[in-house]
């Protein structure tokens, strides 16, 4: 064998392995470099909450899209972007719209933390009595979502796995 199609063989050697065993890498970083930065630090948390059995693709859509909906009616244009990603909506991404907006991952928590006293308003915390003991994470996780992926839209992106 010449070391032309050694190389050959080599590289379609390569090209099958990560088709077959990389499939799973490919689709974690897919949006990596698309909706945020490619470096992307990750964190596991372990939710005290259970998916409801509501919790289905179109539930997280349309909680999504609910989201948007008040966002786009107030008066002043929105800060950041939420949508979800995957085969079943499981995959929750927020981006700053703006510059010097969630810079950190500090104000990227407290803009979560904003986002837990909106979630302890909704009808479906207050009916499970959990409002006073979940946060936005939880919620998530309630609503099926496996992981939140936040960024600044320019310089970091930190993805939060749910469990």
């Amino acid at each position: 064998m010449t070391r032309a199609a050694a190389r050959l063989w080599t590289a379609l050697l390569i090209m099958v392995m990560a088709c077959v065993g990389g499939g799973a890498a490919f689709a974690e970083s897919r949006h990596a470099g698309y909706y945020y930065p490619e470096s992307v630090t990750e964190e596991q948390y372990v939710s005290r909450a259970q998916s409801i059995p509501q919790a289905t693709r179109e539930s997280r859509l349309a909680f999504v899209s609910g989201v948007a909906k008040s966002v786009s009616e107030r008066p002043y244009p929105p800060q950041r972007a939420m949508f979800a990603k995957g085969d079943e909506a499981q995959k929750l991404i927020i981006v700053s719209l703006y510059d010097n907006h969630m810079t950190t991952l500090a104000q990227a928590r407290a803009v979560l933390a904003l986002m837990t006293g909106v979630a302890r308003t909704t009808q479906i915390m207050r009916e499970l009595q959990v409002e006073s003991i979940f946060n936005f994470l939880d919620f998530c996780k309630m609503l099926g979502f496996t992981e939140l992926t936040v960024s600044d839209g320019r310089t970091y992106a930190h993805r939060i796995v749910i469990e």
